[in-house]
């Protein structure tokens, strides 16, 4: 009789093509199969989230958003992972994809009418700043604050395209990708998305931000297990533990996750990319409350995905000081221009208040929404009609 005791079992490794310093750790092997065009792309993207993020948090403060969530530390995740999926591939996420968005294709523009609820808002001012959707335009469904639901959506997504791809096998093949964090990682649908995408095959990869924290939970009150790669294995599915913070390595490891997705009519896989919170959770918390800034201060300046991949960059001889105070200024300049013109646009018509439940207005929603026109014609003061589009003709 031999039990299997975890504490005698090896540490799954972290696969790792960049030290802090932007050098390649493993001289013997091929460098990145990436472009000095690529990387640029991709070190000005998460510059843009940055930049972006810094600004947004500013805003909040100054009473111009109501919320905000902030991804620092986690840019070379969103944008690394992003720039390894294809076009058709289903995204669904949680909070912290921003790299995704903008990786993706969604333009300042986009982010600033969601954050700000203008009328050019796909989700019409109906959710929370930072719930970006993106279905239309670069395949990633909404954000929605209810933990982990996002992870059988993607398992059913990619159920669907496998089908599909039966019916039509000269389609091109894709994947659906749900992004969670490590706290999310503890919800029932976690596990029970895991069991169906392995008993069924489905061609889905299950990317993990192992940030440390569940909002003030650090991971060493989480679990006691071997972190969230090693509850894959549990359920027969292959996973791969990955530096977040190394951009190449990232991209690297969901290149080839994809392929293995689609690999024998398909199949899942779980990323882990290990990296630390660098934010507070969102705008509503303090994170100095439950650890140090000398923490902080430690991943920022020694474990940053941006210094790191600049000083790559700079290496390579393709980036200097100047570039790097050129481009930051350019992108804070055109991240508050649109935040201006976001916010001088008209909120959405009143009438989306009802709209997009049933086909047609139920008889009781009719009847609620007359009142509500017939109390805001009343209490004109009370309402401000006019910053929404068509005023109160819009209802």
């Amino acid at each position: 009789m031999e039990f299997l005791t975890p504490s005698m079992l090896p540490t799954i490794p972290t696969f790792r093509i960049m030290n802090s310093e932007g050098v390649m750790e493993d001289q013997t092997r091929e460098p990145p199969d990436v472009t000095d065009e690529q990387a640029l792309t991709w070190y000005k993207n998460m510059l843009t989230v940055n930049i972006m993020d810094t600004i947004m948090l500013e805003a909040q403060r100054q009473g111009r958003l109501s919320f905000y969530m902030v991804s620092a530390g986690e840019e070379a995740i969103t944008v690394g992972s992003a720039a390894a999926l294809g076009p058709d591939d289903v995204i669904t996420c949680q909070y912290r994809e921003t790299g995704v968005f903008q990786q993706r294709g969604f333009s300042l523009k986009d982010f600033m009418s969601q954050l700000v609820s203008n009328r050019n808002d796909p989700g019409k001012g109906r959710n929370m700043p930072v719930h970006y959707s993106g279905k239309e335009k670069v395949l990633q469904h909404a954000v929605a604050s209810t933990l982990g639901t996002q992870i059988p959506h993607a398992t059913g997504a990619a159920y669907a395209l496998k089908m599909k791809a039966k019916e039509n096998p000269t389609i091109p093949p894709a994947i659906a990708v749900a992004y969670f964090g490590d706290g999310a990682a503890s919800e029932g649908d976690f596990h029970g998305a895991l069991n169906m995408a392995a008993c069924r095959d489905c061609p889905v990869i299950f990317i993990c931000r192992n940030n440390g924290f569940a909002i003030s939970t650090p991971t060493s009150e989480q679990y006691r297990g071997d972190g969230i790669a090693s509850r894959a294995i549990g359920y027969g599915i292959d996973a791969l533990r990955v530096d977040g913070t190394d951009i190449f390595a990232v991209y690297e490891a969901t290149k080839e996750a994809r392929r293995r997705a689609l690999e024998g009519g398909g199949r899942p896989i779980l990323l882990e990319f290990m990296s630390y919170r660098v934010s507070h959770h969102s705008t509503s918390d303090d994170s100095f409350a439950y650890r140090t800034r000398g923490e902080v201060e430690t991943w920022k300046t020694r474990h940053n995905p941006i210094t790191r991949l600049r000083k790559w960059l700079e290496n390579k001889k393709i980036w200097d000081s100047e570039m790097e105070s050129s481009t930051r200024a350019t992108i804070r300049k055109n991240v508050l221009e649109e935040l201006t013109a976001a916010e001088r646009e008209k909120k959405p018509a009143l009438a989306n208040i009802f709209a997009d439940v049933y086909k047609e207005l139920t008889e009781e929603a009719t009847e609620q929404r007359q009142e509500l026109k017939r109390m805001m014609l009343k209490y004109p003061g009370e309402y401000d009609v006019a910053s929404h589009e068509g005023g109160i003709d819009g209802l």
